[in-house]
């Protein structure tokens, strides 16, 4: 079988690109995958601007963007020289307008697509190529789905939640296409290969690693330590709208760590082969039982008098619709039928961004200096969540083969829309200083700084809504220690931690919830 052909019947093979703008000649950085998740079938055209054939193959598939604008498809010539000016000027020459001029240096394409000469074409086709090679005949070609129209697809983003909020099970054709490729990858990576040391702790191989646990292992505290003597009095103060919004809230957290707690036994903590990162999952499996009993108190104490409303928050993963959709939504993804490397973002997600809204709306009840418990408690577990989300992209950028950008942007599009949902339901209302629209954009503020932490492009470009929650934050960095927790970091751990990693700097991969950037 010829280097052509052996591409056909597969899954589209991805590689980085740089688009075009043909009226002003400026280049944006995307990629093959990215394109697919635009349009559900695409047609190649690998060229060079000396090639004396290439003009005549531009001008069908220009033809043929024509002929198919009707349809989800996107025609796309290829420079292969890396030429952005010659790539306009190509364009420019030769009438092309109607399909994408894009970039790129023929080392990064793969050898799976056994380009020997140009032109060459590829037809992908719902993720998967159905032409590969210089002879594809581009007449033959019928695409059968239309492209939404504007009308559909404002109507769809502004009454179907449920199409944008992309669980493990929604995944694009080619996103499982992508876990797929990168599961044959993990008996190679450092993370995941077999490691016979796994047993013994010392010494340290992974610096960066070992100093996180031991920052986790600084920070331990209890349920005990929480003092709700005044919250009742203040629990009086608050409306019913504000009571709707916090038990909702609660509701959630009290399931959430659960979901949490099962990944690492199931999944990461046995998967995940350095006896330092494991020794992080074991302590996190600790602090979420902490945070789920600290959760399970506050909706005790707050409901005391209501026996069947405590029945409901203390099951809302099966009574509350919306909080059964963000559960399903994070418990999709311990699949092991996924790669290793989608369910790590996913949960950096799950803690990063499915988190964000509640965490900022207890910060708010900070703000009006009530419920010095439920408060306390939030900034106690908000680090500790901050901290396992650090983790996750710690770890991710250890991974030898980093998911393609557009992977990770569905998977957080999808987290920041099941998260804006359940804000919207708990906020039935708007209050002082809170609203959704708000709340909605804090929430894609979050999901770009973990973009940015995952080592991704943002989104979103949006600014932190709400400049209280800095201040907390800087608030919270200076007295914070002086709380009458105030061992909450043990004396002399992370000093040991220094000694252990003989004096290697901070994590760079530091991920939070309230700065701007």
């Amino acid at each position: 079988m010829s280097d052509t052909k052996k591409l056909v019947g597969k899954n589209l093979m991805d590689f980085p690109i740089t688009v075009i703008d043909k009226e002003t000649g400026k280049g944006k950085s995307s990629s093959i995958a990215e394109l697919s998740q635009q349009y559900e079938h695409l047609v190649l055209d690998f060229y060079t601007c000396w090639c004396t054939k290439c003009p005549d193959t531009a001008k069908e598939l220009e033809g043929l963007a024509t002929k198919f604008s009707d349809k989800n498809v996107a025609f796309l010539l290829i420079n292969l020289e890396n030429d952005d000016e010659g790539a306009g000027k190509f364009c420019k020459d030769h009438g092309i307008t109607k399909c994408i001029s894009s970039i790129v240096d023929d080392d990064e394409i793969p050898e799976e697509y056994g380009i020997k000469g140009i032109p060459h074409k590829c037809v992908v086709k719902g993720g998967v190529v159905v032409g590969n090679g210089p002879d594809v005949d581009l007449q033959s070609l019928s695409f059968s789905s239309a492209a939404p129209s504007d009308d559909e697809s404002t109507a769809a983003s502004s009454s179907s939640d449920e199409e944008q909020q992309v669980d493990a099970s929604k995944l694009s054709m080619n996103a499982k296409a992508i876990s797929a490729e990168f599961k044959t990858y993990e008996p190679n990576e450092i993370l995941l290969k077999e490691n016979p040391q796994r047993w013994v702790m010392f010494p340290i191989q992974y610096p960066e690693v070992w100093e996180m646990y031991k920052q986790h292992e600084a920070s331990f505290w209890t349920a005990e330590e929480i003092d709700l003597t005044q919250d009742m009095t203040d629990w009086e103060k608050l409306s019913e709208n504000e009571h709707h919004f916090i038990k909702h809230i609660l509701a959630f957290f009290a399931g959430s760590d659960g979901i949490v707690l099962e990944n690492i036994n199931c999944n990461f903590a046995s998967e995940v082969q350095l006896p330092e990162a494991r020794a992080f999952y074991g302590f996190q499996a600790g602090m979420e039982n902490i945070h789920s009993e600290t959760y399970s108190l506050l909706i005790d104490q707050y409901c005391r008098n209501d026996e069947a409303e405590k029945h409901r928050l203390f099951n809302a993963i099966t009574t509350i619709p919306v909080i059964e959709k963000k559960a399903k939504w994070a418990s999709s993804w311990m699949s092991s039928d996924l790669c290793f490397a989608m369910r790590l973002v996913a949960f950096a997600c799950v803690e990063g961004i499915l988190f964000s809204g509640s965490f900022c709306a207890i910060y708010w009840v900070k703000k009006r200096g009530l419920m010095p418990g439920l408060t306390f408690s939030n900034e106690l577990i908000a680090r500790d969540e901050g901290l396992h989300a650090d983790f996750a992209c710690l770890l991710y950028g250890m991974l030898e083969k980093k998911l393609p950008q557009a992977v990770v942007h569905e998977i957080v599009k999808g987290a920041v829309a099941v998260e804006q949902e359940f804000i919207c339901d708990a906020l039935s209302c708007d209050l002082i200083g809170m609203n959704k629209k708000l709340m909605g954009t804090y929430i894609q503020f979050v999901a770009d700084r973990l973009l940015v932490a995952l080592g991704c492009e943002k989104l979103y470009e949006v600014k932190n809504p709400f400049d209280w929650m800095e201040l907390i934050s800087l608030q919270g960095k200076t007295n914070f220690f002086e709380k009458r927790v105030g061992d909450y970091q043990k004396a002399g751990v992370m000093k040991a931690a220094e000694t252990a990693t003989s004096g290697e700097g901070e994590s760079s991969h530091a991920f939070s919830m309230d700065e701007d950037f």
